[in-house]
């Protein structure tokens, strides 16, 4: 149990950083200084921290004495879900959906704590290579069938076997054996310590099935075998995804909706011109512009905005020819003035950051390579490449996620023409990017990857070369590999750092991808929608707890 303390402590310290690191907001947000004292469960250390946190201002009228129950929220996103398997999908809009539809065994509370979920409790044994979880009693699953230890083994079985094609299949290769000792109990037993897995065991990658309906023949990528708030009632792709709550939901009194409609409308200034006509109530909003737009003019819509984990990058595929030579890839990375792109694409709504999002895990600017603009140190290494002149390739985008990738891939192709490199955009429809994008089927890519509050959920599925993204990430070096070995089976925050802080110079220096920031998570809707809390990891569970005042 000790191990678990101390993991926990890992959390404590990156969330109260999170808070304590985020960027100044516009005008609608006063800031108050809150002086709090964190303690931290190992030997009798103390953290003593000053922490701003920001409040932003809204128009939204008091809460009425209780939540009310019932109606049908109406939302509306960029980007449609592009599968329903729970276990494959990778596209942050197909998330956003299953979460609400899916449970992990864990999940992350309102101030990124791990909390259970379908777990009730767990306990990591005195040498941290076994974590007995004990599961929630009476859980159904939307078919009405109990959830139990064997549909967790059944879930995990399927992750592990390289045929589903699971996109955490990597993540949770360190698990030697799952034993159920009865219907309640889960045991696994880890090939090593690893203080990364309650972390992992948060995602929708690990969302819990249903094993009695899947082995009947229920297919996950065709029907709903899960066990959230919500379940699904029809998806019209890319017009219509509607949501009905699910009445026998484990937590007593949610969902408060009786139904979520969700409409994809690609655009998102009509999505606030929905909003503001009041045929929308509730929209997530990915474009800073737009976000921006939907608070002036006096309105009274209500906006949260909450700091990212996620992380805008370029990605440049070092098995292509144009990038096998490591100074090339320098160069590209010394000719980017990341700031720039942030101001150009996001209108300054973010932070320059290292490819470590979690606060507590970020290295310092300083140590890492060419993060300061060098046209000079660029060009120069072009021609020490032989590369000064004809360099060229294709820079792809997504159109929608996130909506400021193509003004990303406008700006970088205009900083890297300055030292002679030549760029054609392609941009793709979001469900063929993502086929693209899996298969490392391009020269460059301006992508938004997930983050998390552990860097081992961010770091290992990409650069360890037995990673399941190793493939998109198009790079692996024996020495990462080992980092990131050591990394995940230490639970001392402080011990982990300097770690995570060399397996930041090492990606840096090697320019695989260029790390660009960090931008916010935005949510607008009418005043009378209550409840829902905004996550940094861009989460949509806290929907479970909305309400309408009406």
């Amino acid at each position: 149990m000790k191990r678990s303390i101390i993991l926990l402590a890992v959390l404590v310290v990156a969330v109260a950083l999170l808070i304590a690191c985020a960027a100044p907001t516009p005008a609608t947000v006063v800031q108050t200084k809150v002086v709090e004292q964190t303690k931290v469960v190992e030997a009798t250390r103390i953290v003593q921290q000053t922490q701003v946190v920001e409040k932003v201002v809204t128009a939204t009228p008091p809460p009425t004495a209780a939540p009310k129950r019932g109606g049908t929220l109406i939302a509306a996103r960029a980007a449609d879900a592009t599968g329903i398997d729970p276990h494959k999908q990778t596209a942050f809009a197909s998330f956003r959906m299953l979460e609400l539809i899916y449970d992990p065994l864990f999940a992350f509370d309102k101030d990124l704590k791990i909390v259970p979920n379908l777990a009730e409790s767990w306990k990591f044994s005195d040498d941290a290579k076994t974590l007995t979880v004990t599961l929630r009693k009476n859980v159904k699953f939307h078919s009405g069938n109990p959830m139990t230890s064997e549909d967790v083994k059944f879930t995990f079985d399927r992750i592990a076997d390289e045929k589903t094609g699971a996109a955490a299949r990597s993540t949770f290769a360190g698990i030697d054996k799952i034993t159920t000792p009865d219907a309640n109990t889960v045991v696994f037993a880890l090939k090593a310590p690893n203080a990364a897995i309650l972390a992992a065991l948060t995602n929708p990658n690990s969302a819990i099935i249903d094993k009695k309906a899947v082995t009947g023949g229920a297919d996950p990528a065709k029907v709903d075998v899960g066990t959230g708030a919500f379940m699904i009632d029809k998806w019209d792709p890319d017009r219509t995804f509607t949501m009905k709550a699910n009445k026998d939901f484990w937590l007593p009194g949610q969902p408060r909706l009786d139904a979520i409609e969700w409409r994809t409308i690609p655009d998102e200034a009509s999505i606030l011109a929905g909003l503001r006509a009041k045929t929308l109530d509730w929209a997530y909003i990915n474009d800073p512009r737009v976000a921006i737009r939907a608070g002036a003019g006096g309105s009274t819509l209500a906006i949260s905005r909450a700091p990212a984990l996620a992380y805008h990058v370029l990605q440049l595929n070092a098995k292509r020819p144009a990038f096998t030579d490591l100074k090339v890839r320098q160069a590209i990375s010394c000719a980017i003035d990341r700031q720039e792109v942030l101001d150009t694409a996001s209108l300054g709504e973010g932070e320059v950051v290292s490819p470590a999002t979690p606060p507590y895990y970020r290295a310092n600017f300083n140590d890492l390579f060419c993060y300061k603009k060098d046209e000079a140190k660029a060009k120069q290494l072009l021609t020490e490449a032989g590369k000064a002149t004809g360099l060229k390739f294709k820079i792809m985008a997504a159109t929608g996620e996130p909506p400021t990738a193509v003004a990303e891939a406008q700006n970088i192709q205009a900083q890297l023409k300055k030292i002679g490199i030549e760029t054609e955009i392609e941009t793709l429809e979001l469900g063929v990017y993502v086929d693209r994008w899996l298969k490392a089927d391009f020269d460059a890519v301006v992508a938004l990857n997930g983050g998390n509050p552990d860097p081992d959920v961010m770091f290992y599925r990409y650069w360890h070369s037995t990673g399941n993204l190793n493939l998109v990430a198009a790079y692996s070096h024996p020495d990462i590999d080992k980092l990131l070995d050591q990394g995940r089976a230490i639970a001392d925050p402080e011990k982990r750092k300097p770690i995570y802080n060399d397996i930041q110079k090492k990606l840096t220096e090697a320019v695989p991808w260029v790390w660009l920031y960090v931008g916010y998570e935005y949510r607008v809707g009418q005043p009378y929608v209550k409840g829902f809390t905004p996550l940094p990891n861009g989460s949509l569970i806290y929907l479970r707890e909305a309400w309408l005042d009406k």
